[in-house]
């Protein structure tokens, strides 16, 4: 039995004809079939029913077909984890959406486990990217957060793709502004209050529906509306501009400076951050660290 024989089985029944498979796969119908014979012989079983109007599972082969699926699905991921990697170990990959805790955590992580040489990649994507990261095995850890807006489409998406979300913290929701802009000085703000400046939001690119904006209240009507890219361009834009974006409270000085500050926003409603990982697979020691370092780096925040 080969990784390939089990493909062609799965190509074969997701076709629902020899023929039909066998042009999808670039192979001619006679070598398909006679693999498939093959596979059958070693097994001592009967896995396709070969009818004049197709093929069909037999009892036997249905049962044969989820583990055949099981198999292939695990060595996918060991092929993307690890086939035409570079030569140097990349010892951890998280993707996660524009938090500087995110950021704090992989610094704490190099710091104790970097050395001497060493490759890591922390990536601040778009919601959709990073679960097909997680998916994909390109990255351990993803980052994102859910709310009762967006929670049903994420929680069946995940689901889809075998990921699980653990939250890491709720709070309620803050506006990032310039330390500046008139709406600095009060105590919490209102959707009212921010209809005169502009709203600044992570553009999700194809992917850009509601459900995966990066920032609560995406449906809500602003006047005044701006994308972005990256995290530079989001606070220059609030400093520029006098910009808002709207997030979790947290933010950290050491990494951004004090120019922007969080200030409450007086809505109904509350922002669920989480880890996102990969059901199929187990943890490395450094990503499992990286967990570690993340709940640190956000124990040092007052989150309300």
């Amino acid at each position: 039995m080969t990784i390939q024989q089990l493909k062609y089985l799965i190509a074969v029944v997701k076709a629902g004809s020899l023929n039909e498979a066998a042009k999808q796969l670039y192979i001619s119908q006679p070598t398909l079939s006679k693999s498939i014979k093959e596979l059958e012989k070693e097994m001592g079983l009967t896995i396709l029913k070969r009818t004049s109007t197709g093929i069909t599972l037999s009892s036997d082969g249905a049962e044969f077909l989820s583990y055949a699926r099981q198999v292939v699905e695990q060595v996918d991921l060991l092929e993307n984890k690890y086939l035409n990697t570079p030569h140097q170990e990349q010892l951890l990959s998280v993707s996660t959406q524009h938090y500087s805790f995110s950021v704090d955590a992989m610094v704490k992580t190099i710091e104790h486990h970097g050395g001497d040489k060493y490759q890591f990649s922390l990536r601040e994507t778009r919601t959709y990217e990073i679960i097909d990261d997680v998916k994909d095995l390109k990255s351990e850890i993803g980052v994102m957060y859910m709310n009762k807006f967006n929670e049903k489409i994420l929680t069946q998406l995940l689901k889809e793709n075998h990921l699980t979300f653990e939250v890491l913290f709720t709070t309620k929701p803050h506006v990032f502004i310039s330390r500046n802009n008139p709406l600095a000085a009060k105590d919490k703000v209102t959707l009212e209050d921010l209809q005169a400046y502009p709203r600044l939001s992570f553009d999700q690119g194809d992917h850009n529906s509601f459900y995966f904006s990066e920032e609560i209240l995406s449906t809500l009507d602003s006047p005044k509306n701006i994308l972005v890219s990256d995290r530079a361009t989001i606070f220059n834009c609030m400093i520029g501009l006098n910009g808002y974006t709207i997030s979790s409270g947290i933010l950290s000085e050491e990494l951004n400076g004090t120019d922007i500050i969080p200030v409450p926003l007086d809505v109904d409603d509350e922002i669920t951050i989480g880890t996102v990982t990969n059901n199929k697979a187990v943890l490395s020691r450094i990503a499992k660290h990286y967990l570690e370092e993340l709940h640190a780096a956000i124990d040092n925040y007052d989150i309300h």
